[in-house]
């Protein structure tokens, strides 16, 4: 048995549910409520340290961690998700980090929220959001003005990058971040968005 401990909205979680369903490994989701504070609770510590999601059962094993999760199914799995070329999987792992590395922490709800605390009123949650992610899916824009770029992020073949990417849009959409302008961005977008495996993982999806 697989067993996806979960958070609808989670994009790290997300991630995981993409990877799963790509692969066409059935589980078992269990949601870790964060709005009420499950990730806190004594049940989800013993199980991830960090008081997050996901948390991921299989193999015998109990994996944190998105990236080091889906590298994980990439590495036993023989998904395809990493380049054969080193310098590929260096510009894949690059536009991966560029989104749960750069973005995602800095927008993570408990981090914003004491940020918009501590600044005693002069900072909204959105406003906050928007700053953060407007810009660093810019960057990635210009990341992918490369002759690697394809039908996906790297190529046509759907690796890591491509993974992390959908999840952080749904996160723009949500705080009201208009990314039309980045052409590459939303092509990447449509084509990925047209699978199943993504569809499927999807909040609206992940919530019922």
């Amino acid at each position: 048995m697989i067993r996806l401990y979960d958070y609808w909205r989670s994009s790290s979680a997300y991630r995981v549910r993409i990877g799963l369903n790509l692969l066409g490994l059935a589980h078992e989701r269990v949601e870790v409520d964060l709005l009420a504070g499950d990730q806190a609770g004594p049940a989800n510590l013993a199980r991830n340290p960090q008081g997050v999601v996901p948390t991921l059962e299989i193999d015998g094993l109990s994996l944190t961690q998105s990236l080091a999760i889906l590298e994980y199914l990439d590495e036993t799995r023989v998904a395809g998700w990493l380049p054969a070329d080193a310098a590929g999987r260096a510009r894949v792992r690059a536009l991966a980090m560029a989104v749960a590395m750069e973005i995602q922490p800095v927008c993570n709800l408990r981090v914003a929220r004491a940020a918009i605390a501590a600044s005693g009123g002069a900072l909204s949650l959105e406003g906050w959001m928007r700053a953060h992610i407007a810009p660093g899916l810019a960057a990635i824009e210009t990341m992918l003005q490369t002759p690697a770029i394809g039908r996906f992020c790297h190529g046509n073949s759907i690796t890591l990058a491509d993974i992390c990417l959908v999840p952080q849009l749904y996160n723009a959409q949500r705080w009201g971040v208009d990314y039309r302008q980045h052409a590459r961005i939303s092509a990447i977008e449509a084509a990925l968005c047209s699978l199943p495996a993504f569809r499927d993982a999807h909040p609206d999806h992940a919530r019922q």
